[in-house]
């Protein structure tokens, strides 16, 4: 029996609600699509994280080390957008800058007008770089190192340098790009005097289950994107290989407790859209 208190639904009036609600959804998804195209794809979070170092000598006691990624050249990101990040990086003054891979996407073509803008970018304790996928992925990875140090950055692959000031030393070493590199953590640390203060860079964050075996006080990585879309109580939808325990941020890694920062990136890959995922540059200084 029908109740009287419930009115009927005409198929006209159902219809046209349904396209209204439908509509709503469509609406909402274009607006939010051009948002995360249009608008977060190229707002620049600068994150400030003060890091204790057990044990770091006292000259590098407030060092500002600032750390971006994944540049990703090409694909939607260009030189103009990179002569903006450099201009931010520079206002911050930094005693040392770590770049942590996939300076290009799927071409090279980009380098030769990236190197004058790179080339701007000054650290009085100097600047450092390993490679990344993409830059392997493309087969061009000796036009890609050879791009970074007529930039002035020192390429790291299975090898460490010694920061010497005022006669206490900071060992910074890299590794190969874990997915198609050949990396030897055991070369690049070899002959580090023990109890020296060692930070490594690493592409893939999730190497940081292998560094945390070894003397490293720190290791920084990129290569996430932070899943360069994520969703409220979700957080990341995808993210690649070697990704995928240590996402975002700081995480602390096995019984001594290392630290890895993981730099959520500059620029994207696949989609160019960011979502609750802003792009990152890291000011971290040291203690």
């Amino acid at each position: 029996m029908n109740d009287p208190r419930i009115a009927p639904i005409s198929r006209k009036t159902f219809i046209s609600k349904a396209m209204k609600w439908l509509g709503g959804i469509v609406g909402l998804g274009v607006a939010t699509g051009a948002y995360a195209y249009g608008w977060e794809r190229t707002w620049l979070d600068v994150v400030r994280i003060t890091l204790i170092i057990p044990g770091l000598r006292n000259r590098y006691k407030g060092t500002k080390l600032i750390h971006f990624s994944d540049v990703h050249l090409g694909h939607f990101m260009g030189t103009n957008d990179l002569q903006a990040v450099v201009a931010v990086i520079q206002e911050e003054h930094p005693d040392v800058i770590c770049f942590t891979g996939d300076l290009v996407d799927e071409s090279i073509s980009p380098l030769a007008a990236a190197v004058p803008i790179l080339s701007q970018l000054q650290a009085p304790l100097g600047k450092f770089a390993v490679l990344g996928n993409h830059d392997y992925r493309i087969d061009q990875q000796k036009s890609v190192r050879e791009g970074l140090t007529a930039s002035g950055f020192e390429v790291l692959e299975n090898r460490h340098v010694v920061v010497t000031k005022n006669g206490e030393s900071l060992y910074i070493a890299g590794v190969e790009d874990v997915l198609h590199g050949k990396p030897d953590l055991a070369r690049a640390i070899a002959d580090i005097p023990e109890g020296e203060n060692v930070i490594l860079l690493a592409h893939e964050p999730d190497f940081a289950d292998e560094a945390a075996k070894h003397p490293i006080h720190l290791q920084l990585s990129g290569h996430s994107h932070g899943g360069q879309v994520r969703l409220p109580w979700i957080g990341h939808l995808v993210t690649p290989p070697l990704a995928r325990k240590y996402v975002q941020g700081l995480h602390r890694v096995g019984p001594d407790q290392m630290p890895v920062y993981t730099n959520r990136g500059l620029g994207t890959t696949i989609l160019p859209v960011r979502l609750f995922c802003r792009p990152e540059i890291t000011v971290l200084t040291l203690q």
